[in-house]
């Protein structure tokens, strides 16, 4: 039996019959949202004891992310380190600053929105507890803060140790020869939407082109708030079926290509990599570029033995650049294969399956018989093809957040 130490507040009288459960559910989190900011407001025990429910160990995830006073904090220090004489001087650090600040901003400002509007909900509710006449909008109040709510609580899913970081996304063309090789090409242009419609920056780290048509292969950073933890389910195999531009029959045609995401690890994180483990190979660089480029041995290709990981480079004119990216590339793609690993050890806990690498395919595209994009792990789809290729991409994204968090899965079509 639940006890309270203090009075119930006004807004605990209020008749939710009005309300769905739907939003009786978003009433009551947004209320746990506002007891965050004032943890002392109110004391709720079981049996006159403090220890927790699993449900309530469940909304103790969220305390890092609610921590808006000390998340804005870290924004005033960084804002005065910015402001420092000689900031700007080593820009690579510099630029991480400046996105580790914009992350705290996309965290600190929907929290605000929610705890402001939250305050201005429990006036109401208290209102339409002594007035009938106010009862009716705090129905439109709640759905109209579900969306922010929701937002949040995906947020709060993004607490892996490297979500916050930046993504190196690679695309590989597969199975199904100058189709796989086109469709790659497609991804790369998607991801590229998605990072441009969320104001993210997004930089060409290598592409080798294919003589007939699309790509062999690229890979590219993607910078923004969380970009990494948004990104980390793309990796896996992605499906094509369409009609072969390609087949001068015009035959039904599957191919495929292999993403892999890694965090961009920053230098001040140690990874351990032994560097006798590593060979180094330097060749031509390939494709378009200038005469400097194809004439010189300035391609870099590093290979871990022991793990079989392997980078390539080829994209600056100077070989010292491309090293010095191709080593960047391996420290993320170290860090994402230790993060497997952990995935690997945790779900054998739970006798389940990690479905992570290229050996899973995660999603199909369909542009015949009928155009759908569907996500074989989380089952959301879209029936829009052309707006998934064009960077809407966000629907699925989020589903896989709920699909790590262990959420309930059903068909969802957007």
């Amino acid at each position: 039996m639940l006890t309270r130490q203090a009075a119930l507040p006004h807004w605990a009288h209020f008749n939710y019959n009005r309300l769905s459960e739907a939003a009786v559910s978003s009433f009551v989190a947004l209320f746990f949202v506002i007891s965050l900011r004032s943890p002392d407001r109110w004391h709720w025990k079981k049996n006159g004891s403090t220890d927790l429910k699993r449900s309530e160990l469940q909304f103790s995830s969220y305390g890092t992310l609610f921590d808006c006073a000390a998340k804005a904090e870290q924004i005033k220090a960084l804002d005065a380190e910015m402001a420092a004489p000689g900031f700007w001087g080593n820009q690579e650090k510099a630029q991480e600053k400046v996105g580790e600040r914009k992350t705290l901003i996309n965290l600190v400002k929907p929290l605000d929105e929610a705890l402001s509007a939250g305050d201005d909900l429990t006036a109401m509710v208290e209102m339409a507890s002594e007035d009938e006449s106010f009862a009716d909008e705090v129905p439109q109040e709640v759905e109209r803060l579900e969306a922010v709510l929701e937002q949040l609580k995906l947020q709060a899913l993004l607490n892996g140790q490297h979500d916050a970081a930046g993504a190196i996304l690679t695309i590989n063309a597969r199975d199904g020869g100058t189709d796989a090789n086109d469709w790659a090409e497609m991804l790369l242009r998607m991801y590229l939407q998605w990072a441009q419609k969320n104001d993210y920056t997004a930089s060409l780290i290598d592409r080798q082109d294919n003589e007939e048509a699309g790509i062999n292969n690229a890979t590219i950073a993607i910078r923004g708030p969380m970009a990494y933890g948004y990104l980390r389910g793309e990796s896996g195999i992605h499906r094509l079926v369409r009609i072969s531009p390609f087949n001068s029959e015009g035959k039904r045609q599957t191919s495929f290509a292999a993403v892999d995401v890694s965090p961009e690890i920053s230098d001040s994180v140690e990874i351990e990599i032994d560097e006798s483990d590593v060979r180094t190979d330097t060749y031509r660089a390939s494709g378009a570029g200038g005469q400097h480029v194809n004439k010189t041995d300035s391609a870099i290709r590093l290979t871990h033995g022991p793990t079989g990981i392997v980078v390539q480079c080829q994209n600056e004119r100077s070989q010292h650049k491309n090293r010095a990216t191709a080593w960047k590339m391996l420290r993320a793609r170290m860090a994402r294969h230790e993060e497997e690993k952990r995935e690997a050890e945790d779900a054998a806990k739970y006798q389940k399956q990690a479905k992570t690498g290229f050996g899973s395919q995660i999603r199909n595209y369909f542009l015949h018989p009928d155009q759908r994009v569907k996500d074989a792990r989380t089952k959301f789809q879209m029936g829009n093809f052309q707006a998934v290729l064009d960077g809407d991409i966000q629907g699925f994204l989020d589903s896989v957040l709920r699909w790590r968090a262990g959420q309930p899965l059903e068909d969802t079509e957007a």
